[in-house]
């Protein structure tokens, strides 16, 4: 049993099969700390209700038809919504998922998940981490287009050098902030200096650009 005091993770499921969205739901409605907010049947659906509901996770499928979730996280991302988009899919080939991440996935996991690895894995994204396979890491780093290049990393201060490690380190905000004796306020202003000087989009570039230029732990 959750503690009563843990903060609820709302989450909006868009998925094009009713009984996919149905069996999600009877599981993660069981979860003490998880409550589904919403549900879509494609990414234009998906992208208008997470306007609406302000949801802390959008678990996004994306073969959809009409706008596809790729397209869907590219809108969200325009829009600067907040929510952790988990691609959740049944596609393991990595020309579908690659663009996923590229576009702003948090992360993805396979429809055949194992439903409490699944309630993990949203817990994770919630909490700031990025979920990555090492294939799928190595797919996006063997591509152009992952931020600037190494000569950008000589405008980091120390300290935003040590936050971004922790980040490829798949470290949240409260944990980096724990680990380096700050505040969480501060770290969130690290993270967004580093995104702004290595001219990178979201904490999953952040954390190949440091594997790929050797500043991971």
């Amino acid at each position: 049993m959750a503690d009563a005091t843990a903060e609820v993770i709302r989450v909006l499921l868009v998925d094009d099969h009713q009984v996919v969205r149905r069996g999600l739901r009877t599981f993660l409605e069981v979860q003490d700390d998880i409550e589904v907010v919403g549900e879509a049947a494609d990414g234009a659906e998906g992208v208008a209700r997470a306007e609406e509901l302000r949801p802390d996770v959008v678990l996004m499928d994306l073969r959809m038809p009409g706008t596809d979730g790729v397209e869907a996280l590219r809108t969200l991302r325009g829009l600067d919504n907040p929510a952790r988009v988990l691609v959740v899919t049944s596609f393991t080939e990595q020309r579908t998922v690659v663009p996923a991440l590229r576009a702003g996935a948090a992360g993805y996991v396979y429809k055949d998940i194992d439903p409490d690895a699944l309630a993990a894995a949203i817990r994770s994204v919630h909490a700031g981490h990025v979920l990555l396979q090492p294939e799928v890491a190595r797919a996006l780093l063997s591509q152009e287009g992952t931020g600037g290049g190494p000569g950008r990393g000589t405008s980091l201060t120390e300290r935003e050098r040590e936050v971004l490690a922790l980040i490829a380190d798949g470290r949240s905000n409260r944990e980096i902030a724990r680990h380096l004796v700050l505040s969480e306020k501060t770290v969130k202003t690290h993270v967004s200096n580093i995104l702004m000087k290595l001219d990178l989009a979201d904490r999953t570039q952040a954390a190949l650009w440091a594997v790929r230029h050797g500043m991971a732990g």
